[in-house]
């Protein structure tokens, strides 16, 4: 899962990147400080793991993997090249979701590229470049179209229709996202990498005072996400890097002593694999334990193309035991004699949590 990064510059964009992947991002209090996209991978936090390793004394663990992409702050006029716009726009196209960090805190010592805080505007201000840099691809691709109408073949007229329904709404400058479509439709939508088409985690960075709570700015935006059905959650970036910076004991302390529940990294990924209907199963063995990022709803014989193509290709079938029974058993074999290890074939949907053991001709 590759998540972008985005947002008006001076919002805390790079200081959170910095503080969940530790990757040492470029950080100042001017605009377009980040210009090239850094580029962190982390792991994705899975306490099931350790406790898988320790059942198995196994030699190596190996968790799933998120890997975020912090890209330059987006200015008015960056579908049409404000502020290296049009560089900064490819970036975002090449990601699976993206958290948009809007700014929820006020601070006279941070300069706002408009002047004053107002979480929509800035919302807005993002969305109606991204639909405005769509506009035109969505134009280029309906042009052609709209000339091999004339061939009257069926799929031509088809995607013209669709065509002009995502035309219509991003001229308005609104995203894609919102729109209602028909699996047949998604699929033809999806082929056109539009950027307003990408899922949304909005991140409203708030201030320290506000941890727990929250402020009007950053309620102002989970009702805006909420109404366009996006996801939002608050996080106070500079807080996440000051913690980013201690050992784990006294991260704990100063967790909790802001009455910090989880981090920003467990939250961004919660919500993150949530909004991608992503999940995880498991492989477990002496030489190693790890953690395998699936979509939900994915069978058996893809579920362990996932490990190598060959696995999907001569699958026989999948031995499976959930993560909670294996443990409450002791481990595999044990599980096995009280009937907990079931043989599941091609047609099986892997679940959250469930240990797998793929047997495949070769």
């Amino acid at each position: 899962m590759k998540l972008g990064v985005v947002g008006l510059p001076n919002v805390g964009k790079s200081t959170l990147f910095n503080a969940i992947t530790q990757a040492g991002a470029e950080c100042a209090n001017y605009p377009f400080c980040t210009i090239e996209p850094n580029v962190g991978v982390v792991a994705v936090p899975d306490e099931r793991l350790a406790k898988l390793g320790e059942l198995y004394h196994t030699k190596k663990i190996t968790p799933a993997v998120l890997e975020f992409v912090d890209i330059a702050g987006l200015v008015k006029g960056a579908s049409s090249g404000e502020g290296l716009g049009n560089k900064f726009l490819s970036h975002i196209r090449e990601v699976d979701a993206i958290v948009h960090v809007v700014r929820c805190f006020a601070d006279k010592n941070v300069t706002h590229v408009e002047d004053t805080v107002d979480p929509i505007r800035d919302i807005e201000i993002i969305d109606l470049e991204l639909a405005l840099a769509d506009l035109e691809t969505v134009t280029k691709r309906k042009e052609r179209t709209d000339k091999l109408v004339k061939t009257g073949e069926k799929k031509y007229v088809e995607e013209a229709e669709l065509l002009k329904k995502l035309y219509d709404r991003l001229s308005e400058g609104k995203s894609v996202r919102t729109l209602d479509f028909t699996d047949k439709e998604r699929e033809i939508v999806r082929s056109f990498f539009l950027l307003t088409d990408k899922p949304v985690i909005y991140c409203a960075n708030i201030g320290e005072e506000d941890i727990g709570t929250g402020n009007e700015y950053s309620r102002k935006v989970k009702e805006f996400a909420s109404k366009e059905g996006s996801r939002c959650i608050e996080i106070c970036a500079k807080v996440e890097a000051e913690l980013a910076e201690l050992d784990e004991a006294d991260r704990k302390a100063f967790a909790e002593e802001l009455n910090l529940k989880e981090s920003g990294l467990n939250l961004v990924i919660k919500e993150g694999y949530s909004l991608l209907g992503l999940i995880s199963y498991l492989t477990a063995g002496e030489k190693e334990v790890r953690a395998w990022t699936i979509q939900k709803g994915t069978k058996a014989p893809q579920a362990a193309g996932k490990i190598h193509t060959d696995f999907e290709k001569g699958f026989i079938r999948a031995e499976v035991v959930t993560y909670e029974d294996l443990l409450a058993c002791g481990g595999y074999v044990p599980a096995k004699e009280k009937g907990k290890v079931r043989s599941e074939g091609k047609d099986y949907v892997v679940q959250d949590g469930d240990v797998i053991l793929f047997r495949f001709n070769v």
